[in-house]
């Protein structure tokens, strides 16, 4: 099952005269799988907030179709299923936590007692059991993050779409939020999470999207994206100009100080035949350390156009 599934997804924004034009998604096809959490990744400007839009039923596409826990965008019944964390957000800073999740709890249409039940659970989830009654507007930016979290997760959603959501915190926050996305994975939940922060979305995400200019890029698991080294460092006794020679012919990129060399590979077979390389024209490899590339050296090269898209 997918949670979320696109197809040819377009939105297009028109001046009031229609004279001009700025294509904000292109003909994006995408596909979430159900209980898993996915990343999605881009540049300011590259269509991610106007796509959340879009799968929200808050703004309509100019072409193509969505779909969210099997039901078109903008079913009632798909909605009372999600919750959402803008990246930008103002709660009414007159309430106490607990009257900001009671009004949310009434805005969802969930039933008093369960409300009153959930409240506590979601607020020791975020850290913030013991600030229930303190108003809004003595709440640090941190804080209000988490109990904007709150209120995402205040319904028990199937879906949870998370805009930035750790944004304002320090590492200590942000490792809470981390384990908070785990432990709505393992119930079964699907987390959608736009982030800046691609170390967090490493360490979290099971697979990524990446949007380039309001286009798809990449997609593709964490494990699939990353799991060929992209460099290799050596050590080489007796390095000779044949050796250099030949490592240029097999590597994308090589570079040599002395006895060590940094090699640029597409695969591990061109890291085995550097090798063979090295022992052929009389060299000794002392040793070779294979680097993965991480997913934001990935992404800086593919937004970047380093590579063709």
């Amino acid at each position: 099952m997918q949670a979320i599934e696109t197809v040819n997804l377009t939105k297009v924004y028109r001046s009031r005269l229609g004279t001009r034009h700025w294509l904000a998604v292109d003909g994006l096809n995408l596909a979430v799988p159900a209980g898993e959490v996915f990343g999605f990744l881009g540049p300011n400007g590259a269509g991610k907030t106007t796509t959340i839009m879009m799968l929200l039923g808050n703004i309509y596409p100019t072409e193509g179709t969505a779909n969210l826990l099997e039901h078109p965008i903008g079913n009632l019944e798909a909605r009372r299923r999600i919750g959402f964390l803008p990246e930008k957000f103002q709660f009414h800073e007159f309430l106490s936590a607990q009257e900001l999740l009671e009004l949310h709890g009434r805005l969802y249409r969930m039933p008093r007692s369960k409300v009153l039940k959930r409240i506590p659970d979601v607020l020791e989830m975020v850290g913030l059991i013991e600030r229930r009654h303190s108003k809004i507007q003595e709440f640090s930016k941190g804080m209000q993050q988490r109990i904007g979290l709150a209120q995402a997760i205040l319904n028990d959603p199937d879906l949870i779409i998370l805009d930035e959501p750790t944004s304002a915190l320090d590492p200590i926050g942000r490792r809470d939020v981390r384990d908070l996305i785990n432990r709505m994975k393992a119930a079964g939940k699907t987390i959608f999470l736009n982030s800046h922060l691609l170390s967090e979305i490493e360490m979290t995400c099971d697979r990524v999207a990446i949007l380039k200019g309001g286009r798809l890029v990449r997609q593709g698991s964490i494990q699939d994206l990353l799991s060929a080294p992209s460099t290799v460092e050596m050590r080489i006794l007796n390095l000779n100009p044949a050796i250099l020679k030949e490592m240029e012919r097999l590597a994308c990129q090589v570079s040599a100080n002395e006895e060590s060399v940094t090699a640029s590979v597409e695969n591990e077979t061109a890291i085995a035949a550097l090798v063979e390389a090295v022992v052929r024209q009389g060299g000794q490899l002392v040793s070779l350390i294979p680097k993965r590339e991480s997913l934001e050296d990935m992404f800086i090269r593919v937004v970047k156009g380093e590579e063709a898209a």
